[in-house]
Formats: C-alpha cells, structure tokens, sequence
C-alpha cells in the first residue's frame, strides 16, 4: 500500500550534553572575522535562493541559558535582507495560548514562501523546562516527543527545510557568563531568577536534552550540537552548519537574467550587460 507521508526513523547517534566534553576554539580575532564574513556571505546567498525558488525553511534554537543563541543569532541575521526573515524569541505562553495546544503558537508562525523563521527557544520547551520544571504532566510530556516529530514530518512533507541546533555550554562556563551578566549594567536585565533556579537542576535538564536528542534526531529532521564554549567558533559553526544543511539539494547559484531588463536597459538607459 502506498504511504504518502515520510517514515520517521530516529538516527540513534548518541548525542549528549553530559561531561565531560573538549571544546573547540577560535583562538585569533583576525581568523574569526574572516570567517564570519565568508558565512555571513554564504549564507546571504542561501537567503536569496530561497527566495527567488519559493522554499521555507525553519531555524530553531536551544541551548542553556547564556549559551550565545542571541548573540549567534544577531550575527547570522545582520547580513540577511530583513523582509525574508522573522525571528521570534519564545517566552512563557500568553494566557490565550495557555488555552491552546502548545504547538498553536508555533503553527501561527510559519515561514511564507521564500522566507526563513527562527525560533529562539522553542516547541522542545514542552520537553525540557516543562517537563523538568512540572509545567507539563508526565503524559504531556511523554507524548510530546511523537507529537513534535509529526510535526516536523508534516513540515518536511511540506518541502520545509528544518535545521535544529543545540547550543552546549559546561556548568563552570555558564557560572562566568552570569557572573559577568550580573555585574555588567548593560547585560543584567539578561540574567533572571528563573536562569538561576534552572542552573540548580542542571543534571535533570542534562537528562531531559539528552532524552530530547535520542527521541527527535530524525532522519527528517537532525540535531546538531553546537560545543559554545568559545563564543567566535560557537557563531562561526552555527552558520557554517546552517549555510550546509539549507544547501543540501538545492542549486544556490543565482538565476539567470530576465533578458526583457537586458534590452530595456540597453536600450531606455545605455547600459550594457558584461560577459560572465
């Protein structure tokens, strides 16, 4: 019997957030810029192909607090045109999406032809703060894990493209961050109560990642983990990880062309188009 649905099979790699774990580094600002630059370009001419082919695709974000999503997310988006891209940082529901299925508010936000959307945070807290906070029942949760993974088949069935990365910091790593939060007056309001009473439950959420990994990484939709230790390489490997996985199968080169603005130009304006 034909199945006009795509099997979801899970990948089984092992993924793991627990320690310990080397990092990796960018040691030289020169080097960083450098590749900052490439990927932001690269990944400029991925948006515009997307565009001009009419395909979506989806960016979402999790990591530990302070683990750089903003910062690797503002460095990514800067060189993009702004109208073909829409970033929504996922706080707690309002009492109007309380009232709904959690992925309502998810479905309210997909990307339109031509577009990308990025999630900063999102559907996967029903797997992770709410389970480990109890937000969530442990049915809810339970059930959650095949509930996203149909979701993310019905997008992909779609012809949405789904890039999903994780961004991993260790425990003394993020101790620093918010040392520095704290006592930076222009990064304080970034640091909240619910940040530190999330660190004290550090191993339940290594625990409830690491579930999160093994249930989801899908051959429809992967994981990637992303060591953010070092901020330069954690920015420079969320594009580069990015620019390939939305480029897979797809001919990014640019079109070709109209020739009808060829002969206008030519021929209202003097301008003449030069040889490749």
């Amino acid at each position: 019997m034909t199945s006009y649905v795509s099997e979801i099979k899970t990948l089984n790699r092992g993924l793991s957030v627990k320690p310990p774990m080397t990092h990796p580094a960018i040691d030289s600002k020169k080097h960083y810029k450098s590749e900052l630059k490439y990927w932001q370009t690269q990944l400029l001419h991925v948006q515009q192909a997307y565009f001009h082919q009419g395909k979506r695709a989806i960016l979402v974000f999790e990591g530990w607090d302070a683990a750089g999503k903003g910062g690797a997310i503002r460095r990514m988006t800067e060189k993009l045109d702004p109208r073909g891209v829409k970033v929504y940082p996922i706080a707690k529901p309002t009492p109007e999406e309380q009232g709904r299925h959690y992925l309502y508010r998810f479905q309210t936000k997909l990307p339109p032809r031509g577009t990308m959307t990025i999630f900063d945070r999102s559907y996967y807290g029903r797997v992770l703060v709410e389970r480990v906070e109890a937000f969530a029942s442990e049915q809810e949760w339970r059930r959650a894990y095949q509930e996203i993974n149909e979701f993310e088949r019905l997008l992909a069935d779609d012809n949405v493209r789904i890039v999903k990365l994780f961004l991993h910091i260790s425990e003394d790593e993020q101790l620093k961050r918010f040392t520095e939060r704290l006592n930076n007056p222009y990064k304080r309001w970034k640091l909240t109560e619910e940040d530190i009473r999330n660190r004290q439950k550090r191993q339940d959420y290594e625990q409830a990642i690491d579930d999160m990994f093994a249930k989801t990484d899908t051959n429809l939709a992967d994981w990637h983990l992303i060591l953010a230790e070092h901020k330069w390489y954690a920015r420079v490997q969320v594009m580069k990880t990015i620019v390939e996985a939305l480029s897979k199968g797809v001919d990014i080169s640019p079109p070709p062309i109209d020739k009808a603005v060829v002969k206008l130009a030519k021929s209202q304006l003097g301008i003449v188009q030069r040889e490749d």
